[in-house]
């Protein structure tokens, strides 16, 4: 390949991502400018995790006199794995709401018309506002859990979870993709929204880690992508290890890889078909 080539390529690519990085910048900024609604949002979060903060702590109070453990886990590691599961939950934005309302009213068809990628608009966008969303989230929620139990001591659990946010909220991006696109034959994805909420809630592990439940269930879990989203950082961050870091990464990269693929694929048998109303 010529170096004028070379170059040409690596300029293109540059321009690709200044201004997927420009969509990042625009989101972020939508985000300030809601102060209020942003701050209600943190505040709903404090009262969900004292709400279940204090149900694990009455759960545990027969255990050892407060003091034991259920399958390996203390309370305060309970506590804190609640903190990171919620910081997750709450930090990812409503995609499906966004992708139906343009389909309705005929936004599809402009944002189809622009020099970028319409997933990877709609990727960007949503990252930056969960990064933002989650390390708020997560501010608010150790503020709780440290209240309530004491400083974690979590050791290079905070590496290990931090390795892992980004492919986790990057396969809640890719999930909540699926069921948006959905809205290009049926426009309305609300019900199939909240069965992938309720998916994540109970067998992704947010209320309880997947260690706690009934050995064929955990079987079961082992062959859906939901954990790779709440469970793995979360597990990570309260329990480090190396080896469950290193199969966690890879569980998520091989999710990330074919979900991904099934994404585009749908993506592109939808836009066919897409009929958009009043425009």
């Amino acid at each position: 390949m010529l170096p004028s080539t070379r170059y040409s390529l690596r300029r293109q690519t540059a321009l690709k991502l200044g201004k997927y990085t420009a969509v990042g910048k625009i989101s972020l900024r939508q985000q300030f400018a809601y102060v209020t609604d942003f701050l209600l949002r943190s505040l709903f979060l404090l009262l969900i995790l004292f709400v279940f903060m204090q149900l694990w702590r009455a759960a545990y109070a027969g255990v050892g006199a407060g003091h034991g453990t259920m399958a390996g886990f203390s309370l305060k590691q309970i506590i804190w794995y609640l903190v990171f599961t919620e910081a997750v939950t709450m930090a990812c934005p409503h995609l499906c709401q966004k992708i139906e309302d343009e389909v309705k009213n005929g936004d599809i068809a402009v944002r189809l018309l622009t020099p970028l990628s319409y997933i990877g608009y709609h990727y960007f966008s949503y990252m930056a506002e969960a990064a933002l969303r989650f390390i708020v989230n997560l501010a608010i929620g150790s503020a709780i859990g440290w209240l309530l139990v004491g400083a974690p001591q979590l050791g290079a659990g905070w590496a290990g979870m931090a390795a892992l946010v980004l492919g986790a909220l990057s396969l809640a991006f890719i999930l909540n993709m699926t069921i948006a696109l959905c809205a290009f034959w049926v426009e309305e994805t609300r019900g199939l929204e909240f069965v992938l909420q309720k998916l994540q809630f109970t067998v992704g592990g947010m209320l309880i880690p997947l260690d706690l439940m009934p050995y064929w269930l955990q079987r079961v879990c082992a062959w859906l992508p939901f954990r790779a989203v709440l469970y793995f950082p979360a597990r990570i961050g309260v329990a480090f290890d190396a080896r469950l870091l290193a199969e966690f990464a890879a569980i998520q990269a091989a999710w990330i890889g074919a979900l991904a693929a099934f994404v585009v694929w749908l993506y592109r048998k939808g836009v066919r078909k897409l009929n958009v109303n009043g425009g």
